[in-house]
């Protein structure tokens, strides 16, 4: 007996333009935040294009706030430079994860490329997606980076283009920016939140929170990396 053309289908995996359609919610997400970065990179003292640039390169999220406070601040650029990689040195970890979760789907041929794109929502979207059972394709990953990439940036440079002083009559508004990309990364963590990954959870928790009380917050963020991943080596 032959298999439908329906069943086909839906056995397929999803391409560029599905990988676009499910990064909304990261959009959503992550345009307001850029447009604030583009607004605190012009109140102090980048140039349009300087904010942009800085968006297109690093592309790093909450991390580039605290690239903005170094550099004005004058700190020196080997200091500036080991601070973000020491906070951002977890997305190490993110393809090898997705491409055990992705199992025989798995596929690198283009990894060089999509790997770009794999900041934590994406990578919690992409591992989300893969948990309820759908099949990993590069495509997918395309549309997935793609989409937020552009939204990162183009809101980096609309709130460039506002300028410093854009979100001044408004500060319910500003706090609330702060607080938006912490809530997207929870929203997506729950959504594929099980028992056997409890553990792992707690774990990385707890050495975040020891690591920022007792030394600094990166040095939690590096704490709860490490003991998040070796926790759920350990269940293996």
């Amino acid at each position: 007996m032959t298999e439908s053309p329906v069943a086909a289908t839906a056995d397929m995996p999803p391409g560029f333009l599905s990988g676009l359609g499910q990064a909304l919610p990261i959009v959503l997400g992550y345009f307001p935040i850029a447009f604030s970065f583009g607004v605190a990179a012009t109140r102090a003292g980048l140039s349009g294009a300087e904010a942009t640039f800085l968006s297109l390169v690093i592309y790093a999220g909450a991390s580039q706030f605290l690239a903005l406070a170094l550099v004005t601040s004058g700190a020196p650029v080997l200091v500036a430079a080991f601070t973000l990689i020491a906070m951002n040195v977890r997305h190490v970890l993110y393809g090898p994860a997705l491409m055990r979760a992705a199992g025989r789907d798995g596929r690198r041929r283009h990894a060089w490329a999509w790997a770009w794109g794999l900041t934590d929502e994406v990578f919690g979207q992409a591992l989300g997606a893969l948990a309820r059972g759908q099949r990993f394709s590069e495509g997918y990953m395309f549309g997935l980076g793609l989409a937020a990439y552009v939204a990162w940036v183009s809101g980096t440079g609309l709130g460039a283009w506002a300028g410093g002083g854009a979100l001044e009559g408004w500060p319910a508004l500003n706090a609330g920016l702060g607080f938006m990309l912490s809530a997207l990364f929870m929203a997506l963590l729950l959504s594929i939140l099980s028992r056997t990954a409890l553990p792992a959870i707690a774990v990385a928790a707890a050495a975040t929170v020891a690591g920022t009380l007792a030394v600094s917050g990166t040095a939690g963020i590096l704490a709860g990396m490490i003991g998040g991943a070796l926790a759920g080596m350990a269940r293996r």
